[in-house]
């Protein structure tokens, strides 16, 4: 390696190890006002969906009909999709959390989101565990790359077994089918690189009734906890 370009390396490997101390705090800070929130439910979809939009709608009815059962809801904190879940939990009277994340386009949290529910993260990685630690489920509404990434996350780490099995919940068939075509046909069937197992992770649903009945099926046989 070139002396003047690992001299750089090194320097600045040395002037990011303090950044551990803020990412510990951001831990702390999560653990703290998370855990005793109890049960949620984690809604993600696009910071791009307008309020006309009928995926927002059924974002808030969605959430205002699990908050009535008893569970909180944990959205990303931001508008869209995020804002929709956190809006709904209002109305039901159920917890709202919102982790919202410090982005170059300023996202700012809803106003939806219990003021004592907030957090802001400026660590994906950091955030990402909290959704996957203290959701018991996860509902995924149309979304863009955030959204994929967060859903391919929780599938991986449930297919490796480093989280215990909960209900991922694809809703509206329309937006996801063209994904799980491709899939089946690429990803599973010509290139082999998945198990036809790994699709029972998932469902696929578009009533928002089901989408209550699945997951309240699943946690009959099931005993509400963090998930590691």
């Amino acid at each position: 390696m070139n002396k003047d370009l690992k001299k750089k390396w090194t320097n600045n490997s040395h002037e990011k190890t303090w950044s551990v101390f803020k990412i510990m705090s951001e831990f702390v800070e999560g653990f703290e006002k998370l855990s005793n929130v109890g049960p949620c439910i984690s809604i993600f979809g696009s910071a791009r969906t307008k309020k006309n939009n009928p995926y927002y709608n059924d974002a808030v009815e969605l959430a205002e009909k699990l908050s009535l059962k008893g569970f909180g809801i944990i959205t990303g904190g931001g508008p869209g999709i995020m804002e929709a879940g956190n809006k709904g939990a209002k109305k039901g009277g159920g917890a709202s959390v919102g982790l919202n994340i410090d982005l170059p386009f300023e996202q700012t949290p809803n106003k939806y989101i219990d003021s004592e529910k907030s957090i802001d993260f400026n660590y994906f990685f950091v955030r990402k565990v909290m959704f996957v630690k203290y959701a018991q489920a996860f509902v995924i509404l149309p979304g863009g790359v955030g959204t994929l990434d967060e859903l391919f996350e929780t599938i991986t780490l449930i297919q490796t077994k480093k989280i215990q099995k909960i209900p991922i919940i694809l809703y509206g068939s329309e937006y996801w089918n063209g994904l799980l075509k491709w899939m089946e046909e690429v990803v599973l069937e010509k290139e082999k690189c998945i198990s036809k197992s790994d699709f029972e992770n998932f469902i696929v649903l578009d009533k928002i009734d089901d989408v209550i009945e699945t997951i309240e099926d699943f946690y009959k046989k099931t005993q509400f906890s963090p998930n590691f």
